[in-house]
């Protein structure tokens, strides 16, 4: 099985694509490998299929270059209800396919599935590190490095931003392939989403590069103190 240098959860199919499809792309063109999760099939929502959605989400990985999508059946709407089982299946993904660093949604949100998408990883990653924890797929454990929130529909100060100007487009043309969601027809619902939201996190990366001086960044919430060893090497010459 392939290991995995990034792996990144979310409730829904373009969770991921919105938080955290410009350092997806980025890192994926460095050769990194790395696996989006999404935990429910988004049954529930306003426009589009099952069907669609998986049709699009896949194309989107397509496009930032994710090297392994995976696709649980945990209930939309009902992840504050998750069971043992539900735990488990998100175990054994993170022991089968060891990554270094995990992402999930930050939990100041509008949607609730996001998170509690951030309860049930940090829980699962704990887990995961517990040699003797019951998991079905019998594999060994596994910690991680670190555990990182990547922004959905908030406007946060991040902890750290990841300059993402040279994956801007790249990140466009991924949630564009969400049209089910991202674009209005005679057939869809009136949502947030279907109201320039791509428009609007696109104005949110370039307000967090401005802060660094750079295009456009995506910005990301830490679990724990940063470890800074030496402050001069953090510094241009």
């Amino acid at each position: 099985m392939t290991k995995l240098d990034i792996l990144a959860f979310g409730a829904h199919p373009d969770d991921v694509e919105i938080g955290m499809g410009g350092t997806i792309a980025l890192y994926s063109k460095k050769g990194f490998k790395i696996g989006v999760c999404n935990l429910t099939l988004a049954e529930l929502s306003s426009n589009g299929t099952v069907e669609t959605r998986q049709r699009e989400a896949s194309a989107a990985s397509d496009i930032l270059g994710v090297k392994k999508r995976i696709q649980l059946e945990l209930p939309d709407r009902g992840l504050t209800f998750y069971t043992t089982d539900h735990l488990q299946q998100i175990v054994s993904i993170i022991r089968m396919y060891k990554p270094k660093l995990v992402f999930a949604p930050f939990h100041i949100d509008r949607h609730p599935d996001h998170g509690m998408t951030t309860s049930i990883i940090k829980e699962a990653i704990f887990n995961s590190g517990i040699r003797n924890y019951p998991c079905k797929s019998k594999l060994p454990a596994h910690r991680i490095d670190d555990y990182y929130l990547y922004m959905i529909n908030s406007y946060e100060r991040p902890d750290f931003i990841v300059d993402i100007s040279s994956e801007i487009e790249t990140k466009k043309r991924a949630l564009g392939a969400f049209k089910s969601q991202f674009e209005k027809s005679d057939q869809s619902v009136d949502t947030p989403l279907t109201n320039g939201y791509i428009e609007k996190v696109v104005a949110r990366e370039q307000l967090f590069g401005s802060e660094a001086g750079v295009g456009f960044a995506e910005g990301f919430k830490t679990t724990k103190p940063m470890l800074i060893e030496n402050l001069l090497e953090m510094r241009e010459e």
